[in-house]
């Protein structure tokens, strides 16, 4: 009976999936002498030399320059679906407004991405609204009409 058990101190990579790196630098018979790949002359054969991330030969770089077109949107900004009031009517009376039952009814596209709930149009009667922001006019008409507005994160 042969022990085909694996063990840990036997494992080796696949043949020919690791390579020895290229030491570059060490004589033309090794084929990356002389300049060593970096070219003749010029900032980037120079030792220590090189430019930084994001320069562009000292033209004012895109970076710095994004912010003062107009549009800009930084890319962490939190993106709310938003609600009115006047569409959470659509809802069954008695049930209680989530993400998750907006999201069924239609009134928004995804469960998992944040709900606010803005102040335009009436609330019928007493509801439990829950999602991520409120308005200082959504909160204050759910709770005229005896509902509660829960804030979720």
């Amino acid at each position: 009976m042969s022990d085909d058990t694996l063990r840990m101190n036997e494992l080796r990579p696949p043949a020919g999936s690791r390579r020895a790196r290229r030491r570059v630098g060490r004589g033309d018979g090794s084929g990356r002498g002389t300049y060593s790949g970096r070219g003749i002359k010029g900032q980037k054969s120079r030792s220590g030399g090189g430019v930084r991330v994001g320069f562009q030969g000292g033209q004012l770089r895109l970076l710095k320059s994004l912010p003062m077109l107009r549009g800009f949107t930084p890319r962490t900004r939190t993106r709310y679906q938003l609600v009115n009031l006047d569409r959470l009517s659509r809802l069954p009376e008695g049930t209680e407004a989530s993400p998750e039952t907006m999201a069924e009814a239609g009134l928004i596209d995804s469960a998992d991405r944040p709900v606010k709930i803005l102040g335009n149009g009436e609330v019928s009667g007493p509801v439990t609204v829950l999602a991520h922001r409120f308005s200082a006019s959504a909160r204050r008409k759910i709770e005229a009409a005896g509902g509660t507005a829960r804030q979720v994160d």
